[in-house]
């Protein structure tokens, strides 16, 4: 029954994996046309297509992180395929989630109406606001890198029984032995210690819970640009009664349509962020379980569903997909007759 279960959850997985690349590839291909017959590009479409960009590459890592272990079980156990695929998945990740958070923080700057003066001075430096954001979120992917070094080099550092026999050989030659030698003695055991101690599903837990906690500072950021948007939105909504205008102006429509596009972001990130505190708790006692099984899945939804919200969020987007889609239509109506006897 599990097997029937895992090959349902793989299927899951590699349609997830195709829908992923085809609607990030869509963004980044329209957005890179429109680029080069315009010669300019706007600083959203930039924000759309960086992250269509990190989200396909993301894609791929989770998609290798899947099968590599099961194709090539040893390959995963050597310290340098493990601090390669590890940090790039950080650093994907990372600007995966910065970036769509950015774009919530574009929405926000480019739609809120408050009169104060320090909304006013962002609104009017909004893209330096998006720099300075990104560039500050490099201090945390710093962080992140250097624990996440630090956890791997307890785990596959061969180093320390090394130390320990040359130094113990040298003191048995010469008798003696210096301070330095012997600190480094006492904490390449204490570091054996550590390693003997822990197992990989201990190393693979800490490794998902420290990714969840950076991962709550920029869903903070992006429940407050939420948050803020309904204030505007009930603020703009009173004066309008007041004024004894209807409901439904461009204002309130385009506060509309940026918070469909933050609540969706929100809901997604919620679902991938719950999938890591899941697998955290779960996943010594239910590896390869149906529950780890539809964690893998759920992780997935995020940079592959959340593609298409952002197309259909979009004018130009939407209407270049429908295009697509109209085309297709029409040749597989044109290609249908031929196919009959």
């Amino acid at each position: 029954m599990v097997g029937v279960e895992q090959s349902i959850f793989s299927i899951i997985l590699n349609v997830e994996f195709i829908m992923g690349n085809l609607g990030n590839g869509f963004i980044a291909l329209v957005n890179c046309v429109d680029w080069v017959k315009r010669r300019k590009i706007s600083s959203v479409d930039q924000i759309l297509t960086t992250l269509a960009l990190f989200r396909i590459g993301f894609i791929w890592i989770f998609f290798l992180d899947w099968w590599v272990p099961v194709l090539y079980p040893t390959l995963w156990t050597t310290g340098t395929i493990m601090r390669i695929i590890y940090i790039t998945y950080t650093v994907i990740n990372h600007f995966s989630i910065w970036l769509a958070t950015s774009l919530s923080i574009y929405y926000f700057l480019k739609i809120a109406n408050f009169s104060n003066s320090v909304f006013l001075y962002l609104r009017w430096r909004v893209k330096t606001v998006i720099s300075v954001t990104l560039i500050m979120s490099l201090l945390l992917l710093f962080l992140n890198i250097v624990f996440i070094n630090t956890l791997i080099d307890f785990w596959v550092d061969g180093c320390n029984g090394f130390i320990v026999v040359v130094n113990c050989m040298d003191w048995i030659k010469r008798r003696k032995i210096t301070s330095v030698e012997q600190i480094l003695t006492a904490l390449a055991i204490s570091r054996i210690g550590v390693l003997c101690s822990w197992n990989y599903v201990q190393f693979y837990k800490v490794i998902l819970f420290a990714n969840s906690m950076f991962m709550f500072v920029p869903f903070t950021v992006s429940l407050a640009t939420f948050l803020l948007l309904i204030i505007s939105l009930w603020k703009h909504l009173k004066r309008m009664q007041h004024k004894a205008r209807g409901s439904r102006d461009a204002s309130t429509t385009a506060h509309v349509k940026a918070l469909q596009t933050v609540i969706a972001f929100l809901l997604l990130y919620a679902v991938y962020f719950v999938s890591f505190l899941l697998q955290v708790w779960s996943f010594e006692l239910l590896e390869k379980s149906p529950i780890i099984l539809f964690v893998w899945a759920t992780k997935i939804v995020f940079p592959s569903g959340h593609s298409y919200l952002l197309i259909l969020g979009n004018c130009k987007l939407r209407q270049t997909f429908l295009s697509v889609l109209w085309w297709l239509r029409c040749r597989f109506k044109d290609a249908r007759p031929e196919s009959g006897p």
